[in-house]
């Protein structure tokens, strides 16, 4: 026998799942977007500090991909 969840139910779920997906992204693009304001922001006196600063930003998200690529497993 087929368990099958009514249609409006699956709508909402769908919706809510959709909702969710697009708030994480944003609140991820925005974190980003502050980010690279401040690199933005600086007044660097060469190449070298504003390089360190991608260098960090870098870092960070390759950090972060690092932990959710984890939590796949």
């Amino acid at each position: 026998m087929e368990d099958k969840l009514p249609a409006s139910l699956l709508r909402e779920l769908q919706e809510r799942t959709e909702r969710k997906l697009r708030d994480k992204e944003i609140e991820v693009i925005e974190f980003w977007q502050t980010q690279i304001a401040r690199i933005l922001a600086m007044k660097p006196e060469g190449v070298g500090p504003l390089q360190l600063q991608v260098k960090k930003v870098y870092e960070m998200m390759t950090t972060r991909l690092k932990v959710l690529k984890r939590g796949e497993e």
